[in-house]
């Protein structure tokens, strides 16, 4: 096997991020008042009344069912802010919310700190309300300064989160951006624009290709253009995959009447397997009502996925840790029922392998039952239940000295 001294590797803080697996993205604002996805920033901010607004209902469905991380639309494409931000009045301080003096993005702020989740905001660089957006200088400007009041006024960020939707072939400052970010959250990921160091996956159905490796190049802006994003000279190398998907199909708002939408079990269970599954990480969106709550249906829907998670995966038949080698074996007791197999790579040292295969001891000699390329941060392998002796990883092919994390086993634990 090769050495190759010269691949990327990634930050403390990406391996950190790549750790949490799961996040909850919560879409709320003007849009969940008005029925609609995209907001023209027309929309009266005296619309925006929650009365029963719970951001620690949000951030404790979200830390019940396993989620490690929460980001917030703190402004969408209408330009509607959920903070009191000085930049305009098209915020909730010219809401009846709180006769003005409310601030959400606090609230949620607070919520992650007790809760102990992280906390992650979404700032639209698209903004239909504000005048000055068609003055790129002004904007930038503009755009700077909540940005600023962003990264400065609500503690410690884990990911701030830049939608290219709408921005299709406009350039903003991402150096001055990048710089701002760098300079009061250096330990927040930069979600795909910019210099970022998390990429968009290319979808929203929250799954990701196999082998989805985590090095790129660039990534696509967004939904409505094929276009790859000019990232910034000092982009790492190193650009981790995140899946982004609405719990309810193609519905980032609450809109009334539509928990037909909600997806199945089942179909969450899949993205799971192709997401996190792949190496990726998940960011499952749940949108508040016009109440300012999570519906229950919803808020149901979300846990039960979580405990699926663990049912399946929380209690391992065997384990084996920080092995470096190509052949790992993972001893099981006599006719064990296996279902999954778990493998992480230890990704401290870059991604390595480039195949390899799991074989079961069983009737006196190994059997391959499966065989795929890229590991990364994990790869889970779903296989026939079978009673089997043992496990074998057998790694065939890798740029450098294999290093695993994990290698493991787990039954059906019904």
């Amino acid at each position: 096997m090769q050495s190759s001294i010269n691949r990327p590797l990634p930050t403390e803080h990406q391996l950190l991020w790549q750790d949490f697996e799961l996040g909850f993205f919560c879409h709320f604002g003007i849009n969940t008042f008005c029925d609609q996805e995209w907001g023209d920033g027309s929309d009266s901010p005296r619309l925006f009344h929650p009365a029963e607004l719970d951001a620690r209902q949000w951030v404790r469905t979200a830390k019940r069912a396993g989620f490690r991380y929460f980001v917030l639309t703190a402004k969408h494409h209408d330009g509607f802010c959920l903070w009191p931000t000085l930049t305009t009045d098209y915020s909730v301080a010219s809401s009846p919310w709180k006769e003005g003096k409310g601030d959400v993005v606090k609230e949620c702020a607070e919520a992650c700190r007790e809760e102990g989740i992280g906390f992650g905001l979404y700032l639209s660089p698209w903004d239909r309300h504000e005048p000055c957006y068609s003055d790129k200088a002004a904007y930038d400007d503009f755009y700077l300064r909540q940005l600023e009041e962003l990264v400065t006024g609500y503690g410690p960020l884990v990911e701030i989160w830049f939608d290219g939707a709408g921005s299709e072939g406009r350039e903003y400052d991402w150096s001055r951006i990048m710089s701002l970010v760098k300079r009061h959250q250096p330990a927040a990921m930069i979600f795909n624009m910019g210099a970022p160091t998390i990429r968009w996956v290319g979808n929203e159905d929250g799954v990701a290709p196999y082998p989805s490796w985590n090095t790129a190049e660039s990534a696509r802006v967004s939904m409505f253009s094929d276009a790859s994003l000019n990232w910034l000279p000092e982009t790492p190398g190193w650009v981790p995959a995140e899946c982004d998907v609405p719990i309810r199909k193609d519905r980032w708002f609450w809109h009334p009447d539509e928990e037909g939408l909600l997806l199945s079990l089942d179909s969450l269970m899949d993205i799971y397997y192709r997401s996190v599954g792949h190496g990726a990480t998940l960011l499952l969106n749940v949108a508040p009502d016009n109440r300012g709550l999570l519906p229950d249906a919803d808020v149901e829907r979300v846990i039960a996925f979580g405990d699926e998670i663990r049912r399946r995966l929380g209690k391992a038949l065997a384990q084996t840790v920080d092995q470096e080698g190509e052949f790992i074996i993972l001893g099981l007791e006599p006719n064990t029922v296996v279902e999954h197999v778990v493998i992480m790579e230890d990704i401290r040292y870059g991604e390595c392998v480039r195949a390899y295969a799991i074989e079961a001891w069983c009737s006196g000699e190994w059997h391959e039952i499966v065989r795929g390329s890229a590991i990364g941060h994990k790869k889970i392998d779903r296989i026939a239940p079978a009673s089997i002796d043992g496990l074998r990883l057998r790694i065939l092919e890798s740029d450098d000295k294999p290093r695993i994390r994990s290698f493991t086993a787990y039954g059906s634990n019904e």
